[in-house]
């Protein structure tokens, strides 16, 4: 374990900050750069990092969901929905990993960001070309189901309806993004945002606020059990957290502001270099 120092302490806390930002701006909860960031500079063990991982992405969902909820840019029923199977895949990641060796882990979490990178790249190109949809075509988009919303996006000062299908598809995925959860200490988000705004049909922004309110359940499912195996690294996590919730708030600015569709093309870059390390360390 690291010593937490004077310098120690502030790269903690500004990288808290900047996953924050990322996690709660792009619905992945962060840990998909703090898990390699752990590992690669401050050789923390694959486990222990996980384990911080998830305490954070804890923070990351508590800090952003009301406020997401509140502003009707969750789509609450949908969330609860998925939120079961995230759970419960999330449980079996955990327990499945203290079985696995810190290697294989790594192996695994690299080989996971290079198809998220490319997807994450191409979903963000797409968006940018498409012609913005006007208000008569939004309108025969209303909703139809009871998973069915609409949003208020500020970016275009205009409101959103979409329709939410394939959700039994979508449930199934559910599981294997909460196993991932577990396993990996990512949230989960990497894959639930894409699921639903590809698979289901849900505009990118609802999507990753969406996506906030449900990794923060299946999460603190999965960080139960590295609590009980004694994995948290409590004084690094504590600093890491603090950074998170300050972040979090950043990015639910971002989130509302900005285009989110820019800020993949320019994380996919980043992700796809963190895959790389990874693997070159794993091998």
């Amino acid at each position: 374990m690291i010593e937490l120092t004077a310098l120690n302490f502030s790269i903690l806390l500004f990288f808290g900050v900047f996953i924050g930002l990322l996690g709660s701006a792009l619905g992945v909860g962060g840990g998909i750069f703090l898990v390699p960031f752990l590992v690669l500079a401050l050789k923390i063990p694959i486990h222990q990092a996980v384990a911080a991982s998830l305490v954070a992405i804890v923070a990351t969902s508590s800090a952003v969901a009301s406020v997401n909820v509140e502003r009707g840019l969750a789509n609450i029923r949908l969330g609860i929905t998925l939120e079961v199977t995230t759970a419960l895949g999330s449980i079996a990641g955990a327990l499945i990993a203290s079985r696995i060796p810190g290697a294989t882990v790594q192996l695994l979490f690299a080989l996971m960001l290079f198809p998220v990178s490319i997807l994450m790249f191409m979903k963000g190109r797409s968006a940018l070309k498409r012609i913005p949809a006007t208000a008569s075509q939004l309108s025969t988009d209303a909703a139809t189901s009871s998973f069915d919303s609409a949003f208020f996006d500020p970016a275009v000062d205009s409101h959103t309806h979409y329709r939410v299908r394939n959700m039994t598809p979508a449930s199934v995925i559910s599981f294997f993004a909460g196993s991932l959860s577990g396993l990996l200490g990512i949230g989960g988000g990497v894959v639930q945002v894409p699921v639903m705004n590809l698979l289901c049909g849900v505009p990118m922004k609802a999507a990753a606020a969406t996506s906030n309110f449900i990794i923060g359940v299946s999460a603190a499912a999965s960080a139960y059990i590295y609590f009980r195996q004694g994995l948290i690294p409590f004084k690094l996590t504590s600093v890491i957290v603090v950074g998170v919730l300050l972040g979090s708030f950043l990015g639910i600015y971002a989130l509302y502001k900005a285009r989110s569709e820019k800020l993949q093309m320019v994380f996919s870059a980043f992700t796809l270099l963190v895959a790389v390390r990874m693997l070159m360390k794993a091998i």
